[in-house]
């Protein structure tokens, strides 16, 4: 099971290396009065008591500005709060909810959906409904009434898209059809193009970036490149510039393999981090002037593109019963095509059909 960004869950669903799981964070309202952290958190458990809540603090599973405290602490206004559990998300229940969905294709055996900017793939650290999952089950049961929620489609996630990446995503509808995709993206024989908007003018029209992908040493959950091949797994991406535009350049990216963030940290391997990516650097100024024009140009197209500027276009794969080859494209979101126009017209560049 594989993908650009892949099947690493701790970075959506938690650390496993520390056997807790994110299950909950917020901050505490400005009006909240002073009251003991465990009678105020068993009323936002549903189905939950004092004393487990209780046995859970005291197991440090409970953070307040990032320390462990004690049952008897008393909240305050301002609190961030962090709630953990020693279970994993992937053995929590599966909730079917109804939801809308840009359904691209769906046979018997696969769908394929244009998932938006901002929606998780699969539930977990914080994000246990509104998920894909969550949706596709639900789609799932309605064609099949007799399903149990049990047998909703764990097994048919073959690959994931990063939250804030929009576009392209294929989920199985049987065991056979799981299995036989998830070869093929186990065998880097699936047809996956991206379009990135990144900082800087890159140094060829097109290129090749390797270097072994794995988690960062130090902050566990990032990823970070690793030019000899000591730690991670190896990474390989192909770019091809389709339009540049002097601070920023607009690429086509191709994955060999699918790593984890691979697109997003290779990128900012060579120095050229993705457009407002608040992981790796580029929700900052990387390249351009000090004027103050220009830094209100940069933050008026952060606030039109308030993500990552990275978009799954192109998928294609073989279909797993069929055996026909099947070739998917998707239009650019309306906050990717504002941006590049926006820089177009600043730089006075010449138009490219993108998307």
């Amino acid at each position: 099971m594989s993908a650009d960004e892949e099947w690493d869950n701790e970075l959506e669903n938690g650390d496993s290396s520390e056997e807790r799981y994110e299950r909950m964070s917020f901050v505490v309202d400005r009006g909240q009065e002073p009251v003991r952290i465990d009678k105020f958190l068993i009323t936002k458990i549903e189905g939950g008591t004092r004393n487990k809540l209780q046995q859970g603090i005291e197991k440090g599973f409970v953070l307040v500005n990032d320390k462990p405290v004690k049952s008897n602490y008393k909240i305050k206004p301002g609190d961030t709060v962090v709630m953990y559990s020693d279970t994993s998300p992937e053995s929590t229940e599966i909730v079917p909810e109804p939801m809308d969905f840009n359904f691209v294709y769906e046979d018997d055996d696969v769908i394929v959906i244009n998932k938006p900017a901002g929606m998780v793939v699969h539930p977990g650290c914080g994000n246990y409904t509104g998920t894909v999952v969550n949706g596709i089950s639900w789609h799932l049961q309605q064609q099949n009434p007799e399903l149990s929620e049990d047998s909703l489609p764990r097994f048919g996630l073959v690959h994931r898209i990063d939250k804030n990446t929009s576009g392209l995503l294929v989920l199985a509808k049987t065991e056979k059809a799981s299995l036989k995709l998830a070869a093929q993206f186990a065998e880097h024989t699936v047809e996956r193009k991206y379009v990135a908007l990144v900082w800087g003018d890159l140094p060829e029209d097109e290129g090749t970036i390797t270097g072994h992908v794995g988690r960062h040493q130090r902050f566990r959950k990032i990823m970070d490149v690793y030019p000899e091949g000591d730690h991670g797994k190896e990474a390989v991406t192909h770019y091809r510039v389709i339009e540049r535009f002097g601070y920023v350049t607009l690429a086509e990216c191709r994955l060999e393999t699918g790593r984890t963030h691979q697109i997003r940290v290779h990128m900012q391997h060579i120095g050229h981090p993705l457009f407002n990516d608040d992981t790796y650097g580029g929700d900052r100024i990387v390249k351009g002037t000090v004027f103050t024009k220009y830094k209100q140009f940069v933050d008026n197209c952060f606030e039109l593109c308030p993500r990552h500027a990275l978009h799954a276009q192109t998928l294609g794969f073989v279909h797993p019963v069929t055996g026909k080859k099947m070739l998917f494209e998707s239009e650019l979101p309306e906050d990717i095509k504002g941006v590049i126009e926006k820089w177009r017209r600043y730089t006075g560049a010449k138009g490219t059909e993108v998307g």
